[in-house]
């Protein structure tokens, strides 16, 4: 029932803003009689001024004659009004009575066309209530929005906003969502990979000093965290340092385990896009990883210590950067062989002794890793 109430309303607005124009029909018999009276104030105060002698009276005669001619234009043009006018209301008459009948029946009959008058109410209450198999994605967004609306600090319910959020296109409220997650449920390296990338994508594609450090403390929390990697090879990128990013995306080629077939496809195609090659036997191909698949787990080990003593080997005779030098200590650690591990950690302490993060980083590594 309110809806037809509200339609009628609606209705009666634009009827009254068509209406009101045709109701001001007599301002032009308004506007002459206006003038007439203008006029004679003026012939008025001519005489007034001849009288003091503030002008004389050849200018007051001039002034006179021009006024009295204005004054008979508009004399003139008020008794010719009403025959026009007459003419004119009888428009005005049929424009209204046109206006209140085709303007309702006009409105009602495209409802009743395009409408659904049959089809009852449907609040956002009552959807919401609704079983969650039956709900649309922007049902279910309400569902948690409000759930966060009456529990700010539920920081599981941002974490599950936040993606949504982020593919939708709303990236302002996906880089909050990410951060009250990341307030509420501590720091992860996954955690921290999302919050930056959602700063990336909020900067238009640009590696902020505030995605960076997000990424830097992902990539501390878990060196193998490829994402963080990828994004700190796009911020040397940005500072001009194509060499610096060509090693960080050649590292994540050269990790262990390898990076799948379509993401090593694209490191390789981020290095050349800046210049750089892949170096000859570091990194997996599409074939190694294609042909891993059907090796024996014997071969399967033995191709990967073939990948680790290659990066192993580059990185003690050329050296490399932090990240590199922790993904071989990782490497070994995760092939059990301990002590080439803690040979990795202090050849890399050697290398990059001049680096106080790096060490910092090396440290924390060996804590987290038992080494």
């Amino acid at each position: 029932m309110f809806l037809w109430f509200a339609l009628a309303g609606m209705t009666g607005i634009a009827a009254l803003a068509l209406l009101w124009p045709l109701a001001r029909r007599d301002g032009g018999v308004s506007a002459q009689a206006s003038d007439i009276a203008i006029y004679t104030d003026q012939l008025a105060e001519i005489e007034r001024d001849q009288a003091r002698g503030i002008i004389a009276p050849t200018e007051a005669q001039a002034a006179r004659v021009e006024v009295s001619r204005r004054l008979i234009e508009a004399d003139a043009a008020a008794k010719s009004a009403p025959a026009a006018g007459a003419f004119s209301a009888r428009r005005h008459r049929l424009a209204s009575l046109v206006i209140l009948v085709a303007v309702p029946l006009g409105g009602l009959g495209f409802y009743l066309h395009l409408g659904s008058p049959a089809l009852p109410d449907q609040p956002l209450t009552a959807r919401l209530a609704e079983p969650v198999e039956n709900a649309s994605l922007d049902e279910l967004v309400a569902r948690v929005e409000a759930m966060l609306a009456a529990n700010p600090q539920d920081g599981r319910g941002w974490e599950v906003l936040a993606p949504i959020y982020l593919k939708e296109g709303r990236l302002q409220d996906a880089r909050q969502a990410y951060a009250n997650a990341l307030r509420l449920l501590g720091s992860t390296a996954r955690r921290e990979s999302d919050f930056g990338e959602a700063l990336v994508a909020e900067a238009g594609g640009m590696v902020t000093d505030e995605a960076k450090a997000a990424f830097q403390r992902a990539q501390r929390l878990d060196p193998g965290d490829d994402r963080a990697g990828y994004y700190l090879g796009r911020a040397r990128e940005q500072d001009g340092d194509r060499a610096g990013a060509v090693a960080a995306w050649q590292a994540l080629l050269d990790a262990t385990p390898p990076p799948g077939p379509a993401a090593a496809a694209f490191l390789r195609k981020e290095i050349a896009r800046i210049g750089g090659e892949p170096q000859a036997g570091t990194g997996p191909s599409p074939g190694d990883v294609a042909a891993a698949e059907t090796m024996t787990p014997a071969d399967r080990a033995k191709m990967i210590q073939g990948m680790v003593s290659g990066l192993a080997s580059r990185l003690r005779s050329q050296g490399g950067t932090a990240e590199e030098w922790m993904r071989l200590i990782k490497a070994y650690n995760v092939l059990g062989q301990s002590d080439q591990a803690r040979t990795a950690l202090a050849d890399a302490r050697k290398a990059l002794a001049a680096s106080p993060d790096a060490l910092k980083a090396l440290d924390d590594l060996q804590g987290a890793l038992g080494l």
